[in-house]
């Protein structure tokens, strides 16, 4: 395709060259050159962007892959996109396939609700539409002021699933905790496979711990008016862990969002094996794999992680040869190019359903 006479370009917002990889097969995809910008980062670490070619009256689409460094891929996206619309870029649209701070989406004692806050600094800085893939919670496109489009990885971790496990027939879709069992029941379903829920582990993320303001505090002043006496909430207690459905003789396959701190997923594995499962798969669409994570995934009881290409991990895959990756570079170039041509995106969530 003739970049020229295309009508849009396409940026990649990252300074790291790991990063730009995703960037390079979406642009392979679609026939396009990766539009010419350089993004580094001065010797005091302020975020510098320099665009090289005329932006004026284009469709602009900015990839941006987040890897470790969160903050600075944030600002290499707020700066790219200020400094393309003052260019005077028609339209300025996001391609964000890990949305970050998507776990901050709730507010939690006196904190913030930190994704809100970046989803009007996107909006400040120009952008005008977001692509993202597997958003934490489908509500945090409530937060945007600008159309979002929340593209899905299942069809691709389900055809990984149908080809490359010889007997999946033979396998049980599992959720490592309670609010986990919707996206476990749509992967289920899909298979024609049973569904078991572990029950019983701790959640910190997710705690109800977490909620409140604990605000009037506890000890108070009885001098005086003593105001009205509240009921007390009972405090939660964790039951023991238990599997809820029949693993033994069966491969279990765990299906989250995200997978960072591996923890909670060694875990379930270990519980998995005492119950008789004999392999164990662990699938989720964005790999972001932290810390120690290759390390606890080699020496645990996990067989095989799956992840998709929306945060790079080529450093953990080395690590740990359990790693294994998906492109999903095909349905986003699709994005794209039904943005740019005016298109129906309705295509692309065909049989998906409000709860997937």
């Amino acid at each position: 395709m003739n970049v020229a006479k295309s009508g849009y370009r396409v940026f990649s917002a990252n300074s790291s060259a790991a990063c730009t990889e995703l960037a390079k097969k979406i642009t392979e995809r679609l026939g396009v050159e990766l539009g010419k910008s350089v993004v580094f980062q001065e010797s005091n670490r302020e975020t510098r962007v320099d665009v090289k070619e005329s932006v004026r009256g284009q469709t602009i689409f900015i990839i941006q892959t987040i890897p470790r460094d969160v903050n600075t891929a944030i600002m290499e996206l707020l700066v790219m996109a200020y400094a393309l619309k003052t260019s005077c870029a028609k339209n300025i649209i996001g391609v964000i396939p890990y949305f970050p701070y998507s776990k901050q989406c709730k507010m939690r004692k006196r904190g913030s609700i930190v994704c809100k806050l970046l989803a009007s600094m996107l909006a400040k800085a120009g952008l005008t539409h977001i692509i993202t893939m597997d958003l934490h919670q489908k509500e945090i496109q409530g937060f945007f002021s600008f159309p979002v489009d929340n593209l899905r990885a299942s069809p691709f971790l389900i055809q990984y699933i149908q080809e490359e496990i010889p007997d999946y027939r033979n396998a049980i879709i599992v959720a490592k905790s309670p609010a986990a069992a919707k996206r476990a029941q749509s992967y289920a379903e899909r298979l024609r496979l049973g569904l078991a829920v572990i029950h019983g582990e701790a959640q910190c993320a997710e705690s109800d711990m977490a909620d409140g303001r604990h605000s009037p505090p506890c000890v108070r002043n009885t001098t005086g008016h003593t105001g009205l006496e509240l009921p007390i909430m009972m405090a939660k207690e964790k039951p023991p862990i238990t599997v809820v459905g029949d693993v033994g003789g069966r491969i279990a396959i765990i299906v989250d969002d995200i997978i960072d701190d591996v923890g909670d997923f060694v875990a379930a594995a270990e519980i998995l094996k005492e119950r008789g499962a004999y392999k164990i798969y662990i699938m989720a669409t964005h790999g972001l794999l932290s810390a120690d994570a290759p390390r606890l995934i080699e020496e645990s009881a996990i067989d095989v992680v799956v992840v998709t290409n929306t945060v790079p991990h080529e450093v953990q895959k080395l690590q740990c040869p359990k790693i294994k990756t998906v492109d999903v570079s095909m349905i986003l170039a699709e994005a794209i190019r039904r943005i740019h041509n005016g298109e129906s995106m309705a295509y692309l969530f065909r049989n998906i359903t409000v709860d997937d």
